[in-house]
């Protein structure tokens, strides 16, 4: 037996109906994972809104999990039945208690990185690496802003540039957050409602910022581009708020030749040796102890509904897990 949260049709958490659905049997190049543990993500909230389109209906979401393979396809050669596998891209599914998954996008599990650590870093710890990394290599002495920094990435983030040995100015939804933010590598917190812009300009000595990293998308975006010193870079990798629009490029002259750049982790990990290469650099900075992995609100798969009003309304921090 088998079950699933099937999504027939885009809509609210009302839409996510746990279902009996068949075990499916690997064909050439896959492996059956039996989940450990899934990882909640607001990109689950884009499919099931519908922002993001599914391939077809009704289809399981999910981008992100943790478990044991089961048995593999044929052709797989890297992967046996017994092996600790996580991902955090490939075909959407995740929230089920076993699926089927191309071999390729799976990453074996080190023994001293637990299923739960893994099913809640995979995605938001991935993307930190290749932000800080890739889309701008941050040197220590820079300093950054992060929005949204109580959150799962955010957390991640943080508490990487901190360890890069950079200045983080994260914002926050209310005190509470603020304290989460703090213990966890901000060195200043801006809350909601505050000038941003302003502030920036005052923790900077109105120098101002060389990236700014924005998960939060349609609200913040303005504000954002008023935090950037000339030529600097904002990275918009995420619609919390909604989708940036209508933007008229003459704006990034007026404040200063900026750059915009909306990246996914989906490019970043599209070959094979590039996702290894990344898994390897985000296992390597949770073994040392420098980025904590916050798992705090767990939730049962079949109610994975309330998981989600809970992610939309901002009442979680740090990561969120479903246990199937």
């Amino acid at each position: 037996m088998n079950h699933a949260i099937r999504l027939h049709e885009p809509g609210g958490p009302e839409m996510l109906v746990w279902e009996e659905v068949p075990l499916p049997s690997p064909k050439p190049g896959e492996a059956l994972v039996r989940h450990s543990a899934v990882g909640l993500n607001f990109i689950d909230i884009y499919f099931r809104t519908g922002l993001y389109k599914a391939p077809s209906l009704p289809a399981v979401i999910g981008m992100e999990a943790a478990g044991t393979v089961e048995a593999v396809g044929e052709g797989v050669e890297d992967l046996k039945p017994g092996d600790r596998v996580a991902y955090a891209m490939g075909p959407i599914g995740a929230y089920a208690e076993a699926r089927t998954i191309p071999a390729k996008v799976l990453v074996k599990l080190p023994d001293d990185i637990p299923s739960e650590t893994a099913a809640a870093m995979m995605l938001q710890g991935l993307t930190a690496q290749y932000l800080l990394r890739r889309t701008y290599k941050l040197q220590a002495g820079e300093t950054i802003l992060v929005h949204a920094a109580a959150g799962g990435v955010g957390l991640i983030l943080c508490q990487w540039a901190k360890a890069i040995g950079a200045t983080v100015i994260g914002t926050v939804g209310n005190e509470a957050k603020a304290e989460l933010a703090r213990a966890h590598g901000c060195d200043h917190v801006i809350l909601q409602g505050e000038d941003l812009p302003a502030r920036v300009s005052e923790i900077t000595r109105g120098a101002r910022l060389p990236v700014v990293y924005d998960s939060v998308g349609r609200d913040t975006f303005a504000a954002s581009l008023d935090c950037l010193a000339p030529f600097g870079l904002l990275v918009s990798y995420g619609n919390a708020s909604g989708p940036v629009t209508g933007v008229d490029l003459g704006i990034l002259a007026a404040k200063g030749s900026l750059f915009v750049t909306r990246p996914t982790l989906a490019t970043h990990t599209a070959k094979r040796e590039d996702l290894l290469a990344m898994a390897e650099d985000l296992f390597s900075v949770v073994r040392s102890g420098k980025v904590k992995i916050k798992v705090n609100q767990t939730y049962a798969l079949r109610n994975a509904g309330d998981a989600h009003r809970d992610l939309e309304s901002r009442k979680t921090t740090g990561s969120s897990l479903l246990i199937p």
